[in-house]
C-alpha cells in the first residue's frame, strides 16, 4: 500500500511537474524560412538558458488566421517575421510595445507609424531567380519580362508563392495588379499557370525547387537567391522593368501575454538584437537609419516596384478571393 501511495505521488509530482513547464513555455510563432527559425531557436536557448521558449514556424496566412479567430486565447506570446497586412488584422490583439524597440528606423518605418502595435521586422524584396544550369541543360534563354515567362518552352519549369498562404507570392500577384490593372493581371495569371510546376506554400517554396533542380525559373526572395549563390549556387538574379516587388513584415508580442516579466525579456532581445543578426547575415535590405549590407553578391540600387495598397488587409482579402489556383 504505501509503495503504491508513493508510486502515486511520484506520478502526481511529474505531472504537475509537465503541466508547469508546459503553461511557462514561451511561443513564438515565426513566419520567416524555417533555417532564419532554427537560428532564432539557437540563439533563445543560448540567451534564455532558464527559459522554455519554443519557435514554432507558422506560414503567413496561417498564423493570421488562428490569432484572429482565436484572439487571446491563443497560444502564440510573441509573433515574428508576419506580413504587414496581417499585422494590422491582428492589431487589437497586440500590445502596446511604444519603448521597446531601441533602433533608429527609417522615418517611415518607425513604431508609432503603426501604432506602437508591432516594429517593422524587415522589408522583402523579390526577382526572377534563374537556375542557369537548367536552362542551360533545356537550350533555353533566360527570360527578363513576364510576358516571356508565357512562353510555352518553359513549362512546367516555373514555380510562385501561393498567395493565399504566402507573403512573397502575395506581393508578386499585388504588383501585376498595380501594373497590369486587375484584369489584365488575372488573364496574366490564367496563361503563366500553364507553365507553373507548383505554387508552393512558403515563400522559399521556389528556391528549394530551384536548388533540387526541379525548375529553372522561381519568383522568389532576392535574400535566399543570394545566400544560395554564396554558397555554390548556379543562381541569377533578374529584375523585370517593372522591379523587384517587396511587402513588409513585423514582429509584436500579444497582449494577453504583455506582463509576463519574460515574455518581455524574450521579445526585447528578439526585436534588439537578433532583429540586428537577421539583417546582418539574411535579409539585408534596408529598414534602419544607416544600416549597413555587408552580404557578398547582394545586388545594389536595387529598383523597387511599385507596391500601391500592399499593406491594405481588405484589398488583399478581395484580391486573394479571386485568386483560383
Amino acid at each position: 500500500m504505501r509503495k503504491a501511495i508513493v508510486a502515486l505521488f511520484l506520478i502526481t509530482a511529474i505531472l504537475l511537474l509537465s503541466i508547469r513547464q508546459e503553461r511557462e513555455t514561451i511561443i513564438i510563432y515565426s513566419s520567416m524560412e524555417q533555417f532564419r527559425g532554427e537560428e532564432l531557436q539557437k540563439q533563445l536557448n543560448e540567451q534564455f538558458p532558464d527559459l522554455h521558449a519554443m519557435v514554432m514556424y507558422v506560414p503567413t496566412a496561417k498564423a493570421a488566421a488562428k490569432i484572429y479567430v482565436e484572439k487571446d486565447q491563443s497560444d502564440a506570446d510573441i509573433i515574428v517575421g508576419l506580413e504587414s497586412s496581417y499585422m494590422e488584422k491582428i492589431k487589437e490583439e497586440l500590445a502596446d510595445i511604444k519603448g521597446y524597440s531601441k533602433l533608429s528606423y527609417l522615418r517611415e518605418l518607425q513604431p508609432d507609424k503603426f501604432d506602437n502595435r508591432y516594429v517593422i521586422w524587415e522589408r522583402q524584396a523579390g526577382a526572377f531567380i534563374i537556375n542557369t544550369e537548367v536552362l542551360k541543360k533545356h537550350h533555353l534563354p533566360i527570360p527578363t519580362t513576364y510576358e516571356q515567362l508565357l512562353d510555352r518552352k518553359y513549362y512546367n519549369l516555373i514555380a510562385m508563392p501561393d498567395p493565399k498562404s504566402s507573403g512573397t507570392g502575395y506581393f508578386f500577384y499585388k504588383n501585376l495588379v498595380n501594373t497590369m490593372g486587375e484584369a489584365n493581371a488575372l488573364a496574366y495569371i490564367d496563361k503563366l499557370e500553364y507553365n507553373v510546376k507548383q505554387f508552393s506554400e512558403s515563400g522559399s517554396g521556389p528556391i528549394k525547387l530551384l536548388i533540387q533542380g526541379e525548375i529553372g525559373i522561381g519568383l522568389g526572395l532576392t535574400f535566399q537567391a543570394v545566400n544560395q549563390i554564396n554558397e555554390g549556387s548556379p543562381f541569377q538574379i533578374v529584375y523585370p522593368k517593372e522591379g523587384s516587388p517587396y511587402s513588409l513584415t513585423g514582429t509584436g508580442m500579444m497582449k494577453h501575454s504583455s506582463n509576463d516579466a519574460d515574455v518581455q525579456r524574450v521579445f526585447d532581445f528578439i526585436i534588439n538584437d537578433f532583429l540586428l543578426y537577421d539583417k546582418e547575415h539574411f535579409s539585408p535590405e534596408q529598414i534602419l537609419q544607416h544600416q549597413k549590407n555587408t552580404i557578398p553578391n547582394y545586388p545594389k540600387h536595387i529598383p523597387y516596384a511599385d507596391m500601391t495598397g500592399i499593406e491594405d488587409i481588405h484589398e488583399k482579402e478581395r484580391l486573394l478571393e479571386v485568386w483560383k489556383y
